[in-house]
């Protein structure tokens, strides 16, 4: 699939790139794509939720009432979980959601989420740019001069550029990442994918090393 390279006010430069068939036009995997996504989100759980059980609750032990002849339910401690205030039966404790991948199960998930941008002409190629100092004014310029300013968009970036990660850090539809933090979250959550052409060169060789 070959692209023509655009700058940053969205003309075309002259330049073209081919994207890499084994990684951008390979026939996608579904089951792949929602492994590594599942995987994703659970490593980003905290996992710190607790209650307290019977055992945990501060409170008397002193039988409430007696046990028989008062005509209602028995009553052995303030304590019991039936009662306002006390413990919880099998609530929640501290936890680790996550869990193991194969790296080559994220791979393909990876080339499955590209190829579906790919398919869906959903992918800009950008001649490599930067900012002489953190502006949103230039940033959001740049979205509307690309056409992708109403839609959430990624930009991926070959390394990390702190006046291009400042400058889009406040705009809710826009995302910067470098090749290196790509996920197949971020892929499938953008409607855009902005990539710079250093960034396409690192991505195929990433992928298919």
């Amino acid at each position: 699939m070959q692209l023509n390279v655009l700058n940053i006010k969205g003309e075309e430069t002259g330049k073209t790139v081919t994207l890499n068939d084994a990684v951008f036009g390979i026939e996608p995997n579904d089951h792949a794509i929602y492994l590594d996504v599942k995987q994703h989100l659970a490593n980003k759980r905290q996992g710190t939720h607790k209650t307290k059980e019977k055992g945990e609750i501060t409170g008397s032990t002193k039988k409430l009432i007696r046990q028989k002849g008062s005509g209602g339910a028995r009553r052995g401690s303030v304590k019991s979980p039936v009662l306002v205030g006390g413990g919880r039966i099998f609530g929640p404790k501290p936890r680790d959601y996550s869990f193991k991948l194969n790296k080559k199960v994220k791979t393909l998930a990876r080339k499955s989420a590209l190829s579906y941008k790919a398919k869906d002409n959903s992918i800009i190629v950008l001649e490599d740019f930067s900012f002489e100092a953190p502006k949103t004014k230039d940033f959001v310029s740049m979205l509307k001069d690309l056409k992708v300013d109403n839609r959430k968009m990624l930009l991926v970036l070959p390394e990390k550029n702190e006046f291009v990660f400042l400058s889009a850090r406040n705009l809710e539809k826009a995302d910067v990442i470098t090749t290196s933090g790509l996920n197949t979250y971020k892929i499938m959550d953008a409607v855009s994918l902005v990539l710079t052409e250093s960034s396409v060169e690192m991505i195929e060789q990433t992928l298919n090393a």
